[in-house]
C-alpha cells in the first residue's frame, strides 16, 4: 500500500486516525536512557522500581512524547515534511514494561501561515492510549506544513 503524504491543503478539520501499534520492551526504554543519557533507577534499574512508588520499571515520560511522536509519522495520514512548531504535552499515567501503545490523532485547527505564504499550520491534539484503552498522555502538536504548489 502507498501512503499518499498530505500537503497543508489536504488537511481538513476533524480528519482522524490511528496509528499503528508499538510495544514497549525493557529494550527499548535502556536505548532511550543510552541515547539521551537518563538513567535514572525507576527506568533501568529492577531493584529500585520495584521498590518505588511505581512498583516496576515505567518509560521517561519524554519516550511516550518521543514514541507518540514516530508513530504519527507511521499511520495512514501523514504530511509531506514540514516544520515543528512545539508541542503541549501532558504525562498521565506511567507507561510499563510491556504496554502497547498507539495514538488517536485529530486534524484540530488549519490556517494559512502568514509568516511564510507557502505554507500552513495545523494543530493535531492527540492521545498515546495503551492496550487497556487508557490515556497515558495527550496533547497536540502544531506542525507547518507545505501547501500544494499554485494552491495560494
Amino acid at each position: 500500500m502507498t501512503i499518499v503524504e498530505k500537503y497543508w491543503d489536504d488537511a481538513s478539520e476533524g480528519d482522524e486516525c490511528i496509528s499503528p501499534n508499538y510495544t514497549v520492551t525493557r529494550e527499548r526504554i535502556l536505548s532511550y536512557a543510552d541515547l539521551t543519557g537518563d538513567h535514572t533507577p525507576v527506568h533501568v534499574d529492577v531493584a529500585y522500581a520495584n521498590a518505588s512508588h511505581f512498583g516496576s520499571i515505567v518509560a521517561h515520560g519524554l519516550f511516550g512524547l518521543s514514541i507518540a511522536d514516530g508513530l504519527k509519522t507511521q499511520s495512514d495520514y501523514r504530511f509531506l515534511p514540514g516544520i515543528s512548531l512545539g508541542w503541549t504535552w501532558d504525562f498521565l499515567l506511567p507507561i510499563r514494561l510491556n504496554d502497547v501503545l498507539h495514538v488517536k490523532f485529530r486534524v484540530g485547527a488549519v490556517r494559512p501561515s502568514k509568516s511564510r505564504p507557502g505554507w500552513g499550520i495545523v494543530v493535531l491534539p492527540s492521545e498515546l492510549v495503551n492496550q487497556d484503552g487508557q490515556v497515558v498522555q495527550r496533547g497536540e502538536h502544531r506542525l507547518m506544513v507545505p501547501r500544494r504548489p499554485g494552491a495560494f
